[in-house]
């Protein structure tokens, strides 16, 4: 594994709970009465991150744990990532003014949360017991098919993060940002003598 890349992942368990924080933070973002621009930017932040995490999950960490040792939450793991994938693709099938958007998304919610749980509770500790020796390399690991997975997507990414803030906050940030463009030349006009 790259020398570079193993000092600056965070070990496998690490890098799911950080997954699955940033997940739930963004879940707690959504609310009912929100514009549909911005709930459509937030689940589908979701969305993505939850595909991702999956993935990083099946391909990598999941066989790991499963080479040393085997409980009914990781037999159950996969089949609950399933469900999450019905409920994505439903989601990205419908219109955030879909009447039966907001019960969905709740749908998915709540299955992340025991997911969440499950995992918190007794995969990652287990993990930890079992694992010890392996977390760092793991944790390499995931961050370098993070970024294979991640760059054909940035443009979506950063997009549904830009529909995920609410417009007063996306203007201000836009006019704080022209504020400081027009700063900064001001300073290098002065710099040059240009008064």
């Amino acid at each position: 594994m790259d020398l570079a890349l193993s000092t600056i992942s965070p070990g496998a368990t690490r890098m799911i709970r950080l997954d699955h924080s940033h997940v739930l933070v963004t879940f707690h973002r959504y609310k009912i009465d929100t514009n549909p621009r911005v709930k459509q930017g937030l689940v589908d932040t979701i969305c993505t991150a939850l595909e991702i995490h999956a993935q990083l999950e099946e391909e990598i960490f999941y066989p790991a744990l499963r080479e040393v040792t085997d409980n009914e939450a990781i037999r159950k793991s996969v089949p609950e990532h399933d469900e999450m994938r019905r409920l994505i693709a439903q989601l990205r099938g419908m219109e955030a003014t879909d009447p039966a958007y907001d019960d969905t998304v709740m749908e998915l919610m709540r299955d992340v949360l025991h997911h969440v749980a499950d995992e918190e509770t007794i995969l990652l500790p287990e993990a930890e017991r079992v694992l010890a020796d392996r977390l760092g390399e793991l944790g390499a690991a995931m961050t370098k098919r993070r970024m294979q997975l991640v760059l054909p997507r940035s443009g979506e990414i950063a997009s549904d993060m830009a529909r995920s803030i609410p417009t007063p906050v996306y203007l201000l940030g836009g006019i704080a940002g022209l504020a400081c463009l027009t700063a900064l030349s001001m300073m290098r006009r002065d710099k040059a003598g240009w008064r």
